[in-house]
């Protein structure tokens, strides 16, 4: 894998003239002039819910497979809003880290610190509010195991991936995705306050699924990374390369997955959904390599057709942790 270093900041004294109007409109733009249902709608915002529903979906049915059947219903809702609240504390002090490329992206464009509607003073303050509120919530309410996990995933999403490594290395993606595999062992503590190998094993399928996940996107978007520095790997490699990688990754994320059950942690339904939805993913990877090798470009790529069906498989495999128990 091709690892390289960029300084993607602008040249004049670290701040770009973009960077400084986002600055100066979130101070200035009065609350006056900034509807309330609007205001609410950007601090939403600010915590990516969409993001947020893919991580839950990797945290729930993983406490059903830690109960073998349904765990308590209380623990679940806590273990939610603590997620949401932590993850949200996390996206919102990434945007406020990112305001200034955020700006320069077409696909940021609207984002609430780059149009005003919130100030990066708010957000800083809101995103560390979320940070200490969802770390007590998990400590009071849920154990304090699953606090200091979610509490490493908040720190390892703003200081090591959006602070040191988006912005410098082509691996960034694969090893920032390490917070978003936290949710697997958070949901397995939350239930039994410990971790075995069945909460590891689903932390590294998530830890495989994550670059083939994002490339597709980066490289639909490279352009956008591009124009900022920042190094994702479609934007300092070929296509060829990338869809190289991607397969690569996607083997080695199929063949983890199916670890749990001979370690007896799931039965026949979990494999044969792991099996299945596996060997789509499969199939769409080594197409989108086929195209990639053909130097197909544009729309007849179809890179977002596996960047979809990565949401697919994931919401899937996690169905199936969740329903297995009851079938075994």
């Amino acid at each position: 894998m091709c690892v390289t270093a960029v300084e993607s900041r602008p040249a004049d004294g670290g701040t770009s003239h973009a960077f400084k109007a986002v600055g100066e409109l979130g101070e200035s733009k009065s609350s006056s002039h900034r509807p309330f249902g609007a205001r609410v709608k950007a601090f939403v915002a600010l915590t990516k819910p969409r993001i947020i529903e893919l991580l839950l979906i990797t945290t729930v049915p993983v406490m059903f497979l830690a109960e073998q059947g349904v765990p308590d219903l209380t623990l679940v809702l806590l273990t939610c809003v603590g997620g949401y609240l932590s993850a949200g504390g996390a996206n919102a002090l990434n945007m406020y880290i990112d305001r200034d490329i955020d700006a320069l992206m077409d696909r940021t464009s609207q984002r609430p610190l780059v149009t005003g509607m919130v100030s990066p003073r708010e957000c800083l303050a809101f995103g560390i509010t979320l940070a200490v509120v969802s770390t007590l919530l998990f400590g009071l309410t849920v154990n304090w195991l699953s606090a200091w996990l979610s509490l490493g995933a908040l720190l390892f999403y703003v200081v090591v991936y959006t602070m040191i490594l988006k912005r410098r290395t082509a691996q960034n993606i694969v090893w920032g995705g390490i917070a978003g595999c936290m949710p697997v062992l958070i949901g397995w503590s939350a239930v039994t306050d410990s971790l075995t190998w069945a909460p590891v094993i689903l932390f590294l399928v998530i830890f495989f699924w994550t670059p083939p996940h994002y490339w597709p996107l980066s490289m639909k978007v490279k352009e956008d990374y591009a124009r900022v520095g920042v190094p994702m790997l479609p934007v300092i490699a070929s296509n060829k390369t990338v869809a190289k990688q991607i397969v690569v990754y996607s083997w080695v994320m199929v063949a983890v997955s199916l670890l749990l059950t001979p370690l007896g942690y799931t039965g026949w339904f979990y494999t044969l959904v792991a099996l299945v939805a596996g060997g789509w993913w499969l199939w769409e990877a080594h197409a989108l390599q086929n195209r990639a090798k053909a130097e197909v470009t544009g729309a007849k790529l179809k890179e977002m057709r596996l960047f979809h069906w990565s949401i697919t498989y994931v919401s899937l495999l996690f169905v199936a942790i969740a329903v297995d128990p009851f079938l075994r």
